[in-house]
């Protein structure tokens, strides 16, 4: 008996739901050499490899798909992502708009205001994610993009704010990350310090958070601590070497380093207390 396009759907499905990505590609490709504009195969192929990193013959599968079903909101999504893989902001948006005039979901306007801010498009993008925060004012990310904005638009009693909201959850890294910077540049240094001991603690090879880190507790007036932080951003990023004796230098707690080789010296030898 032959297998239909959904059989071999559901079993390339299940092959890329175990982590089979080859497998799932294979059986795609099989499928599809008997029907090759076959839409649901194409789509298929398309997010295994998307998923593998493959963008280019993903972006020729879900066109492909698309070519036969042109309404189905979920390949314009895929598509969209596709686009902005490329840097191809655009054409990715147009996917977007169409996806959501099929089928208005979250999904699709978190996808459009994230291509907004990387394009560029910031006021755009600020309008999006308010829209989001608006309808659903408990959503992280968008509190938390707003956030950053905030913070990039020297607004940063307004970015404590949001940041602040945005990690009252379970939160990745960047964005404690970005709550440290903010009430760094107010100069709340031991709250920036937490803020950075949260984000090292969830990506402990965050060295930009372990650098800051020590800038905000030298400016605290714990240089000894400081040297610890530093010590852990070498330890992670070496050719930071140069930002840390700048800011031991700079700093009013700060130290003076005339011998580079024994600065070195004491950053490999010392760890965060």
């Amino acid at each position: 008996m032959t297998e239909t396009a959904e059989d071999i759907v559901r079993r390339a499905t299940a092959a890329f739901n175990a982590g089979r990505h080859d497998e799932a590609i294979s059986l795609c490709e099989r499928g599809l050499a008997r029907e090759p504009g076959e839409p649901m195969l194409n789509h298929l192929s398309a997010a295994v490899r998307f998923a593998k990193g493959e963008i280019a013959p993903a972006r020729r599968h879900i066109e492909a798909s698309l070519a036969r079903r042109p309404d189905n909101a979920a390949a314009r999504l895929l598509a969209a992502r596709l686009a902005r893989a490329d840097g191809e902001f655009d054409a990715a948006l147009a996917h977007l708009d169409r996806a959501i005039t099929l089928k208005p979901q979250r999904d699709a306007f978190v996808e459009k205001a994230r291509t907004l801010e990387l394009a560029g498009r910031k006021a755009q993008a600020r309008e999006a994610w308010e829209a989001i925060l608006k309808v659903i004012p408990q959503h992280q990310e968008a509190t938390a993009r707003l956030g950053r904005l905030a913070w990039e638009d020297g607004d940063l009693a307004r970015a404590v704010d949001l940041l602040e909201r945005a990690t009252a959850s379970e939160a990745p890294a960047s964005v404690w990350f970005d709550l440290g910077v903010a009430r760094q540049d107010l100069r709340d240094h031991d709250a920036a310090a937490r803020a950075y001991r949260k984000a090292l603690e969830l990506k402990p090879d965050y060295a930009e958070a372990a650098l800051n880190l020590g800038i905000a507790l030298q400016d605290s007036g714990d240089p000894d601590a400081a040297i610890g932080a530093f010590a852990r951003a070498y330890g992670l990023r070496p050719h930071l070497f140069g930002s840390i004796a700048m800011a031991l230098t700079s700093a009013s707690h700060g130290r003076l380093w005339l011998d580079e080789s024994a600065l070195r010296k004491v950053l490999e030898h010392d760890e965060v207390g």
